[in-house]
């Protein structure tokens, strides 16, 4: 049987996209094959790239303070949360305000594998291009504000919490004022 800390330990060892990146890959995830949550998001930030601990940067202050309403160290107890992306390594800057999507083999190689591996509860996808991985041709927003299921299991759709992200919440105010609010409390009945 495959398990999960054998392919995370290939997963870390890949080096597929040095020559599409331009640097050298680090692939960042983190968490147990029992993680009550699973988290989805695209890719990690420059930040995260150098630090190598996902989330840990002003969109994750974000995310746990503001919105899931959880302390750091919940936010990274590995058998409270899995925490991975569409693609495992930042991919650079784009030439636009942001970083590059994800490059499509990197979902293909390793994040099918990885969910299938993990015994979870629910499931968090952060962002278009993890619910696109997930739901491909569904509208972005009518995730956002609907419920799903992925391996039989909850699964919730979130925007991305990047202060790049500013158009969408102000055309959906909602989400801050009471989506968000729904989606918590089945995190918090998660995990506490």
């Amino acid at each position: 049987m495959y398990d999960l800390e054998k392919l995370k330990e290939e997963l870390f060892a890949c080096k597929e996209c040095w020559n599409l990146f331009g640097f050298e890959p680090r692939p960042v995830c983190m968490g147990n094959s029992d993680a009550k949550i699973v988290q989805v998001s695209q890719a990690p930030s420059v930040h995260v790239h150098n630090t190598g601990r996902s989330f840990n940067d002003i969109s994750g202050r974000r995310l746990r303070n503001d919105w899931y309403k959880i302390s750091e160290e919940t936010f990274y107890d590995p058998d409270i949360f899995y925490i991975t992306s569409v693609g495992h390594c930042y991919p650079g800057k784009s030439k636009n305000k942001g970083d590059n999507p994800p490059p499509k083999i990197c979902a293909q190689k390793w994040l099918s594998k990885e969910i299938e591996l993990i015994n979870n509860d629910i499931f968090i996808l952060v962002g278009k291009a993890a619910s696109d991985f997930f739901f491909p041709k569904s509208d972005f927003t009518d995730l956002v504000f609907s419920d799903h299921t992925i391996k039989g299991k909850p699964a919730y759709v979130i925007p991305h919490p990047s202060p790049l992200n500013v158009r969408w919440f102000k055309e959906h105010p909602e989400f801050e004022e009471e989506r968000i609010a729904e989606i918590r409390d089945i995190i918090h009945e998660s995990i506490f």
